[in-house]
C-alpha cells in the first residue's frame, strides 16, 4: 500500500508528494502486487489497485517510491523515448440504469516492453 499526499501543478501539468500540511494537497492511496520479475530486462509487472483517483497517480507515487514506471518520459528515468508502459487491463463500471456490474479486459500484445507479460500465467 501506498499513501501520500499529492499536490497538482495546474501550471506545469504535474503532481508531487508533498507533505500532508501542503495547502490543496490530496491524500492518494494505492496497493500494489509484484506479478512477475524479468531479470535480463530488469523489469517488473505490477498490478496497481487504485483507492483515489488523482492526477498522474500511479506514475507519482512509484516513482517517489523509487521504481518509475518504464518509458515515463515525466516522472520516470528509464525508457527514455520509448512509449509509457502503463496499461489499464480491467476497467469495472456500474452501469447507470441497471446498476449491474460491467467489467471490460483487455492485455497489450505480447511484444516489445510487454513481452514480460510472456512470464506470467495467469494475471
Amino acid at each position: 500500500m501506498l499513501e501520500d499526499y499529492l499536490y497538482k501543478d495546474e501550471r506545469n501539468n504535474i503532481s508531487k508528494v508533498v507533505n500532508k500540511d501542503k495547502k490543496n494537497s490530496k491524500l492518494a492511496k494505492l496497493d500494489y502486487e509484484v506479478l512477475t520479475y524479468n531479470d535480463l530486462k530488469k523489469l517488473s509487472l505490477v498490478k496497481v489497485n487504485l483507492h483515489t483517483g488523482r492526477h498522474h497517480q500511479i506514475r507519482v507515487q512509484l516513482s517517489n517510491f523509487g521504481h518509475s514506471i518504464f518509458g515515463d518520459q515525466k516522472y520516470g528515468i528509464r525508457g527514455q523515448g520509448k512509449q509509457i508502459a502503463l496499461w489499464a487491463y480491467e476497467l469495472i463500471i456500474q452501469h447507470p440504469i441497471s446498476k449491474e456490474e460491467i467489467a471490460f479486459k483487455a492485455f497489450p500484445e505480447s511484444n516489445g516492453t510487454w513481452c514480460i507479460l510472456n512470464d506470467v500465467e495467469n494475471i
